[in-house]
C-alpha cells in the first residue's frame, strides 16, 4: 500500500484500485518531489493529477503545500478509491482540503478545464500510445501558467517523450522500469 512520503499527512496509507493501475512507488514520489521542491513548484501551485489511479501523486502535492488539486481518472473502480483516499486526507487535514475527483477521461476533462494550472501530473498507463500521450500534453499547455511544471512518467524503454511546440524537457530520471519527464512551458 503507498502512503504519503511528506507533510502534513506523512505516513498516511492509501489505498490502491484492486487492478489497472500502476501505483508510483514511495521512492519515485521522493524523487519526483525532490526535483519538484528544487525547483519551488508545489507551495501554493494549483495542481492537476491526470490518469490519477490511487491519487497518489496530487495527493502527496497537496500534503506539501499545494493549494488545491483535481484529480483526473476515468476508471470508475479508481475514482471510488481516489475519492475514498480524499477522504482519509480530509480527515488527517488541520483544515479545509481543496481537492476533487473527476471521472473523466483526460482529454475530455482537458477540453474544457480553466486555466492556471501551475503543476501537472501525467502517470498514464504504458499501454497509452505516446501519439495519445503528446495530445494530452498539447491540450494541457494553453492550460498552464508561464512557471508550471509538468512531470510526466512513462517506461524508460520509451526514450524522450514527443512534446508539442511550446513544452520543453528540462530533465529525466529513471527509477528501473519508469522514467520520470520533468517539462516546463517554453520561454517565449
Amino acid at each position: 500500500m503507498p502512503r504519503i512520503v511528506a507533510g502534513w499527512a506523512g505516513s498516511l496509507q492509501l489505498a490502491v484500485p484492486p487492478d489497472g493501475t500502476r501505483p508510483t512507488s514511495d521512492r519515485t514520489r521522493e524523487a519526483i518531489f525532490s526535483m519538484l521542491e528544487a525547483r519551488d513548484a508545489i507551495e501554493g501551485a494549483a495542481a492537476v493529477d491526470l490518469y490519477a489511479g490511487s491519487g497518489a501523486l496530487g495527493l502527496e502535492a497537496l500534503s506539501r503545500g499545494a493549494a488545491s488539486v483535481v484529480l483526473v481518472e476515468k476508471a470508475p473502480r479508481a475514482a471510488k478509491v481516489i475519492r475514498d483516499n480524499v477522504g482519509r486526507m480530509r480527515r488527517a487535514a488541520p483544515g479545509p482540503l481543496d481537492a476533487s475527483v473527476v471521472q473523466h477521461a483526460v482529454s475530455t476533462w482537458l477540453a474544457t478545464a480553466a486555466p492556471g494550472i501551475g503543476l501537472a501530473f501525467l502517470d498514464p498507463p504504458y499501454s497509452i500510445s505516446d501519439e495519445q500521450v503528446l495530445g494530452d500534453l498539447a491540450a494541457l499547455l494553453p492550460l498552464l501558467t508561464d512557471d508550471a511544471v509538468v512531470l510526466l512518467e512513462r517506461s524508460s524503454r520509451s526514450g524522450d517523450p514527443a512534446l508539442p511546440p511550446g513544452l520543453e524537457l528540462v530533465r529525466t530520471r529513471s527509477k528501473g522500469d519508469t522514467a520520470v519527464h520533468l517539462l516546463v512551458p517554453a520561454a517565449s
